[in-house]
């Protein structure tokens, strides 16, 4: 992929612009936390501090660190008041940052379940821990504000709630025991503003027969979010299965690659809905390249069948065509969930 870099001279990227920071850590990418711009250089890297990040335990010197010009950009706006529908995509504010998901429930009590591509996880949230998902694309956010903006102070008070000596928690890792406490001894009346609900177990339900095509995504650095098409060659033991890829050869080359694969890294293949229409700017996307397929979003609809592709997690574009694209979609308590129209024109 090619990087479309932009100029440090940017006015939203000066020395104590204030900004929301992507992390690049595995087990946090994509999440993103509030800091400061301290120097920018002639590089496409900046030094940024973190607001409520610290490297001592006292929480007295607030973690600073050098980034990728990709990784930051400015706070984002959220509505004053929204109502939140089924399937939209939706930054929710946990362990000090702010996570990309998908509603997949809309409850009575007001709350709203959220599930988390990156671990398969679901975790309930109020209201005032939700903002519509928007992407910061060519120097203005996408898509637009709906109605009046909130201001900044409701952040800033739940952020001084937070106050202590935190350092980055893993969003999968640090819940998982928890969890487990939580729905035991929920109660409808009496439960915290932001809850922990049940992981989602729909990818274990799904049984996998021998032939059967499958997807397997992969935890590897420079591969995560991947999808490779795959074929199930057997189980192993109770939640793993040996597969075989369509796209990645052994090193000698002497056959498609061979792997045991946990069943949550395991997917049956979405719907095959042949598109006919062109796709639209802004248009939530998988793209295959290199012999998988990567979640983006449609930045520039060019001489048809050709589009470029942006890619959040590397900061990428891509020039595409028509037939390597897909609408994009979930794999949600045992259905394919499209998203909503969010990120549309």
């Amino acid at each position: 992929m090619a990087l479309k870099s932009k100029s440090n001279q940017d006015p939203n990227f000066k020395p104590g612009s204030k900004v929301e920071i992507m992390s690049d850590e595995s087990g946090f990418r994509g999440s993103f936390y509030l800091g400061t711009v301290v120097k920018a250089t002639r590089t496409p890297k900046f030094t940024v501090q973190y607001e409520k990040l610290f490297e001592d335990e006292e929480g007295t010197k607030p973690l600073q660190e050098t980034v990728n010009e990709f990784q930051i950009r400015p706070i984002a706006p959220r509505e004053k008041k929204r109502e939140f529908k089924f399937s939209e995509e939706v930054d929710a504010f946990h362990n000090d940052g702010w996570w990309e998901g998908v509603i997949t429930e809309v409850n009575e009590n007001g709350k709203f379940a959220v599930f988390f591509r990156s671990n398969k996880e679901q975790i309930e949230f109020v209201e005032e821990d939700l903002r519509l998902h928007r992407e910061w694309v060519n120097g203005e956010w996408k898509p637009q504000l709906e109605g009046e903006e909130e201001k900044g102070e409701k952040q800033e008070v739940k952020e001084e709630g937070n106050k202590g000596s935190r350092k980055k928690k893993k969003l999968s890792e640090e819940d998982e025991e928890e969890v487990t406490k939580e729905v035991k001894r929920r109660v409808s009346e009496k439960v915290p503003a932001t809850t922990l609900v049940k992981p989602v177990e729909s990818l274990k339900d799904v049984k996998f027969s021998k032939g059967m095509l499958a997807e397997v995504s992969s935890d590897e650095d420079g591969f995560k979010g991947a999808w490779f098409a795959a074929s199930i060659v057997e189980p192993v033991g109770k939640e793993k299965y040996l597969v075989e890829y369509k796209s990645m050869r052994t090193e000698d080359d002497s056959g498609f690659l061979r792997e045991e694969v946990d069943t949550i890294h395991i997917r049956p293949p979405p719907p095959q809905n042949v598109v006919v229409d062109p796709f639209k700017k802004l248009e939530e996307v998988d793209a295959l390249h290199n012999g998988a397929w990567w979640v983006g979003v449609v930045s520039k609809v060019n001489t048809f069948p050709k589009y470029v592709v942006y890619f959040k997690d590397s900061g990428e574009e891509l020039e595409l065509q028509h037939s390597d694209l897909r609408p994009h979609q979930d794999w949600i308590n045992g259905k394919w969930v499209a998203p909503s129209h969010a990120l549309k024109l």
